[in-house]
């Protein structure tokens, strides 16, 4: 599970209403959140570190939280078309109301030690973040996102969207979603992967339409891993390439096991709330 999104050098950051701390308009990083960071080779160098506060932010270009940091938003926070926000680390993200994610865009937010990002993925092999969202995560067309252990009170909804990079992956694990998880439509290239590991979601859970090419452990296609999640209500898996699947995640003794669901299982998701056989 792997991304390499390089973006253009040109970072802009547009704050509306700021309420502390106005972030400049091509800032220069000192201090990268990861070894391998999300947004591509150059985001030490040519990102913006973003914390402090925020009624309503804007991001353009390349721009990460960075460990130890804090950004707070009490309106909404919008990744324009082809940005990338990197907050895969030890910072902390809290947004009031929605994320938006533009087309072509990548988000990167949580982390948890069953994250998955560029190796080396430390220091969330230690640590689990407390980013929250009030609303919503809604992505029209995004190139991925990353999203872990996020506590999100509506809906997380991806339409559409994906990118040829070889090993560009879309993993959703450890959110605690209030309302529906919506994956759609989401097209990766050579060795690509989306999965939905245990998350807990109040409401449907419908992952259709998306295709991946990753080869597992033991299966040639191991993309689409729908594996321990807790649903209240419906799980709707269909048309998806491959077919939602266990694959190699299955382990109960970590949390990964059948998917437990308040009401049906449909589609390519039927048999996955009970063990395989």
């Amino acid at each position: 599970m792997r991304v390499r999104t390089v973006l253009g050098a040109a970072v802009i950051v547009a704050c509306a209403g700021t309420l502390a701390g106005l972030v400049g308009s091509a800032g220069v990083a000192n201090a990268d959140p990861a070894a391998a960071p999300i947004c591509g080779s150059t985001e030490a160098t040519t990102g913006t570190a973003l914390s402090g506060t925020y009624r309503n932010l804007r991001v353009s270009g390349i721009a990460y939280v960075a460990n130890g940091a804090a950004l707070t938003v009490s309106g909404n926070l919008t990744l324009a078309p082809g940005a990338c926000l990197d907050a895969f680390s030890t910072g902390t993200v809290q947004v009031g109301r929605n994320v938006i994610v533009g087309s072509g865009a990548t988000l990167a937010l949580g982390c948890a030690p069953g994250s998955n990002g560029p190796p080396p993925i430390a220091p969330c092999f230690f640590t689990t973040t407390s980013d929250t969202v009030g609303g919503n995560i809604t992505a029209d067309q995004p190139e991925t996102m990353y999203l872990t252990a996020v506590t999100v009170g509506g809906n997380v909804v991806s339409n559409g969207g994906g990118f040829s990079t070889p090993g560009l992956s879309f993993p959703v694990k450890d959110m605690n979603i209030g309302g529906n998880l919506i994956l759609q439509g989401w097209h990766g290239g050579p060795g690509a992967w989306i999965g939905a590991l245990r998350n807990h979601v109040g409401g449907n859970v419908i992952i259709s339409n998306n295709v991946g090419y990753r080869p597992g452990d033991n299966n040639p296609n191991d993309s689409t891993e729908v594996v321990g999640n807790t649903v209240g209500r419906n799980l709707i898996c269909q048309n998806n390439t491959p077919p939602a699947l266990y694959g190699d995640a299955y382990n109960p003794a970590i949390g990964n096991g059948p998917n437990v669901v308040g009401h049906k299982a449909i589609g390519e998701c039927a048999d996955l709330t009970t063990p395989p056989s």
